[in-house]
């Protein structure tokens, strides 16, 4: 084989190659689009230890403050809370009177992506000897919440509880540019997630950690 035809076969491996990475990459991003849980209708799970709010997106405090007072958990956990907000304001920006809620909400500040949100539930959940949750979440974040959220605490029970986006359109995804980057953007995002996953895994934290 001549040098010519050697080149030739190897950029039509190349060539191959990124048409079957993109091939997949499609595939991929269809099968995440397809698991992201529809934001109006949840599974009904019964009560948990606890109810875990992610900051970051409309309604997901309301939402959590509504699990807590139908009696569904027994403590509201925000995670990802800025430093200097105490409960009094969280509730003020729900619209929310304390109604005596204020001693079953605790806050997290430690927290800045949906890894640290994990880490930093996991040792609260230690800490308050918690052994399932329902975890609030807008409902395109929500797939790789669970993933980080199973991954830091593979003994607790995690029950996903998704809120829609008045402004992400996940059922016409194509119609919407922005939605559409969104979406692309946490694709790769699970993707990383799941690396972690299987190249290191948490293990769980012993009962006992420091909260």
């Amino acid at each position: 084989m001549t040098g010519t035809a050697r080149s030739r076969l190897a950029w039509r491996i190349v060539a191959a190659l990124a048409i079957a990475a993109i091939l997949a990459s499609g595939v991929g991003f269809a099968f995440f689009v397809s698991v992201i849980p529809d934001g109006g209708r949840r599974a009904s799970f019964g009560p948990a230890d606890a109810v875990v709010v992610l900051t970051g997106g409309a309604g997901r405090m309301v939402e959590g403050l509504d699990l807590l007072a139908a009696g569904r958990a027994k403590k509201l956990f925000v995670s990802g809370v800025d430093r200097g907000v105490d409960v009094a304001a969280l509730l003020a920006v729900a619209k929310r009177a304390p109604d005596g809620v204020e001693c079953c909400i605790a806050l997290g500040h430690g927290a800045t992506d949906t890894a640290g949100n994990a880490a930093e539930t996991a040792r609260w959940m230690v800490a308050q000897g918690y052994t399932s949750l329902l975890l609030v979440t807008t409902d395109w974040h929500m797939p790789r919440s669970l993933i980080e959220f199973r991954r830091a605490m593979p003994r607790v029970r995690v029950a996903p509880h998704p809120v829609a986006s008045p402004t992400v359109h996940v059922a016409d995804w194509w119609l919407w540019p922005g939605t559409a980057r969104l979406l692309a953007g946490e694709y790769v995002k699970v993707l990383a997630a799941l690396a972690r996953v299987w190249l290191a895994p948490v293990p769980e934290a012993p009962a006992g950690s420091d909260p």
